[in-house]
């Protein structure tokens, strides 16, 4: 990096990554807020602005796109500026996105509302390209997993925790509110109703983007140490020859098993609402709170198991064959019998959803592993190219944008519950990669 002298440092064997961890740890649990806030927007911005199904996906679409777009580009910027800089100014390219949420919100455009979308996914992709490998090499290789796992409790809890605020927030007294019941209404109540729903997001988006920006000033001035990636680099070939991200089939097939599990990730997270909305049931805003739920369960058993019981390739392994037995489940379950949910959490007083929504939030248990196990194997002996092979993993979550588009499109031609087919080859291949992909050596020149 270009900037890799300054005056605080912080090299990957050494042990002081407690307060680097502490506050990734809180920037993890902003950009999972942010993220899956797209939960509940989905079925929303789907009653404020009249969409169908694939405009309505269009949504988390736009917001992982932008992943896809910027990606390389922020990697620039992280080689310019560093990791800190590139911390804080994502965090302001977000706070500038909630801000374009208000005049989306006052006029009602879907198109503003995907520039906002764009807007903070491209904060996210520069926050997310920075403090992924600041993690994984802040501490030792072979608890690298179990570092990502921790910031993943934190980003998966902010996740549980958003939808549940959207909702009391920007719902307030409309939190039955559905697509159905909208359409029941006279034109006069539906533009009334649709205008009140609507303007309840501008004082938590102006809240949101007030306190982003103070966060970007502390963290500027926060002493972050710089990540020193140059000792122990093991990017040279043999023969002395500059090495290339393509001579690591590992990191390349590692970019791609995240491009799947990211869209099932996204799918499982973002249309559990909009099926929920689809099937009459109340609050579907907050179904995405089950998913992550789930989630965060899967990331303390795996922290709780890993390294100890077992490895990250293994843990792979289990969470693709579970993702295929849920996937199949979700396909064949009742829509309409609440089973499942009361023996899961019935006994709690939580509320029942039918069958086929629970399998769906079930699938959040089974995704909860692969972010954390497939990072360390995909990154492993990089060296100086770890920015640059980071960038090419954070493009993995243009899954995101592409394959919810793809399940809508399903959706639109064969039904919901039918559409949810298309995640069992992905968790064939994420199944491929933790048996044979990540073992591949890197190619020598």
């Amino acid at each position: 990096m270009k900037n890799s002298a300054q005056s605080s440092t912080l090299n990957p064997s050494s042990n002081s990554s407690l307060l680097p961890m502490m506050i990734i740890g809180g920037l993890f649990f902003i950009f999972g807020f942010i993220t899956w806030l797209n939960g509940a927007l989905v079925p929303f911005l789907q009653i404020v602005c009249d969409l169908n199904e694939i405009q309505a996906i269009l949504i988390a679409s736009t917001f992982y796109f932008a992943y896809v777009v910027m990606a390389l580009p922020m990697a620039k910027v992280l080689d310019i500026i560093g990791y800190r800089k590139s911390m804080s100014v994502g965090l302001g390219l977000i706070a500038v996105g909630c801000l374009v949420y208000i005049p989306a919100a006052q006029t009602q455009l879907f198109g503003l509302f995907l520039a906002a979308q764009f807007c903070l996914g491209t904060g996210l992709t520069l926050l997310q390209t920075a403090s992924n490998p600041y993690i994984v090499r802040i501490g030792p290789e072979e608890t690298a997993a179990v570092r990502i796992s921790i910031m993943g409790i934190l980003n998966k809890l902010a996740g549980v925790i958003a939808p549940m605020i959207f909702t009391a927030l920007v719902l307030g007294d409309f939190g039955d509110v559905t697509a159905k019941s909208i359409a029941a209404l006279s034109e006069a109540e539906r533009v009334t109703q649709i205008t009140a729903l609507a303007n309840g997001l501008i004082y938590p988006y102006l809240g949101m983007a007030a306190v982003l920006a103070v966060l970007a000033l502390a963290l500027l001035k926060s002493g972050l140490p710089e990540l020193n990636l140059n000792e122990g680099s093991d990017d040279i070939a043999t023969d002395g020859s500059q090495a290339k991200l393509t001579d690591f089939p590992a990191l390349i097939l590692g970019a791609m098993t995240l491009f799947v599990y990211v869209g099932v990730e996204v799918i499982a997270g973002d249309t559990i609402g909009l099926f929920g909305s689809k099937l009459g049931l109340a609050n579907a805003t907050t179904l995405t709170s089950f998913t992550m739920a789930f989630m965060v369960i899967g990331y303390i058993l795996g922290l709780a198991l890993i390294p100890r019981v077992m490895t990250e390739r293994q843990a792979l392994l289990g969470s693709a064959v579970l993702g295929m037995v849920l996937s199949i489940a979700v396909v064949f379950s009742s829509s309409t019998n609440t089973f499942v949910s009361e023996m899961l959490w019935g006994w709690l007083g939580l509320g029942l959803v039918p069958n086929t929504i629970a399998f769906i939030a079930l699938l959040g248990f089974a995704n909860a592993i692969v972010w954390p196990a497939v990072w360390p194997l995909a990154l492993k002996g990089l060296g100086e190219l770890t920015g640059k092979g980071s960038a090419l993993l954070i493009m993995g979550i243009a899954g995101g944008a592409l394959l919810p588009l793809v399940y809508g499109g399903f959706s639109t031609a064969f039904g919901n519950q039918a559409a949810y087919w298309m995640m069992l080859p992905c968790y064939l291949f994420i199944f491929y990669y933790a048996l044979i992909g990540c073992k591949l050596p890197p190619k020598v020149r």
